[in-house]
């Protein structure tokens, strides 16, 4: 396992830990501030959310570079299937090209898919299944002329009626081989799949396939599912055993912290948010 005690090169902000996705959340922060703040920090890569791009995917691209990081993905693909889909399939993948798009605009060449969830009309995860592996099949000449990746994101299964299909490594691992393209492969989220005990059997099948992995804390009195993730240290998730099952499929990527946390850590000065994130990173991921 790569040692992080004295090197920061290998982490990335994912801008949700500062609440910068969802409106009314987080300090208020301009992207240029997050940005400066992460490289004075020293770390490697800021990952970003579509709703703080708007028209500005090269400028802001050219502003982390210049900053000396790097962008390290994209958040995320529109909804495939599910309620809360954009539409009907044309503009599903309108959406979805528009954000293969931004991420080339940005320079990254990693977007994460999360799928959506069951398809009204339909029962259990299959039929739903189905369709986004069409749906992705059908992005990804798009995205591998505009040198992206499409990450597939497992979530908890509690995300299984209105936000995913897919709920496991396993699950996405099937995906990849219905597709059977070479730009697509999968995001481990520790949030999502700390629990899966059966990690150590299905992770080697992923060896070449991981093109993200993000990180945070599973608290053991959560208080919501959504908005209440715990910074690395403070839950139950045992952090260096799911990086070692990650990086021995042969990934050396960053790590991407991403702490969606509406009544904690979006509540602080991002200052001390960033700070936080640097020392746990350090000691305990």
């Amino acid at each position: 396992m790569r040692d992080f005690s004295k090197d920061l090169s290998a982490l990335a902000l994912n801008t949700a830990s500062l609440g910068h996705n969802l409106d009314g959340y987080g300090a208020g922060w301009s992207t240029e501030a997050v940005i400066d703040a992460c490289g004075a920090r020293g770390f490697g890569g800021i990952v970003f959310w579509r709703r703080e791009i708007g028209t500005s995917a090269q400028q802001i691209g050219d502003r982390v570079r210049a900053a000396g990081l790097e962008v390290a993905g994209l958040c995320r693909s529109p909804f495939l299937t599910g309620p809360l889909v954009p539409g009907d399939d044309a503009a599903i993948m309108d959406d979805f090209h528009a954000s293969i798009d931004m991420a080339a605009g940005l320079g990254t060449e990693v977007l994460t898919v999360v799928t959506g969830g069951i398809d009204p009309g339909t029962k259990g995860p299959l039929e739903s299944q189905k369709r986004v592996a069409d749906r992705v099949a059908r992005a990804a000449e798009y995205a591998a002329a505009r040198n992206v990746k499409l990450a597939l994101e497992p979530l908890n299964p509690m995300f299984g009626g209105n936000r995913s299909c897919i709920f496991t490594v396993r699950d996405a691992l099937h995906m990849c081989d219905w597709i059977g393209l070479d730009n697509v492969g999968l995001a481990i989220d520790v949030y999502h799949v700390w629990w899966d005990s059966t990690l150590t059997e299905t992770m080697p099948r992923a060896t070449g396939k991981v093109l993200g992995y993000h990180v945070c804390d599973w608290l053991a009195e959560t208080r919501d599912t959504l908005l209440d993730r715990g910074m690395m240290g403070d839950g139950v998730a045992d952090l260096k055993a799911l990086r070692q099952l990650v990086e021995e499929t042969g990934y050396k990527g960053y790590c991407e912290v991403e702490v969606f946390s509406a009544e904690d850590w979006w509540k602080r000065d991002p200052n001390e948010v960033l700070d936080v994130i640097a020392q746990r990173f350090r000691s305990l991921c």
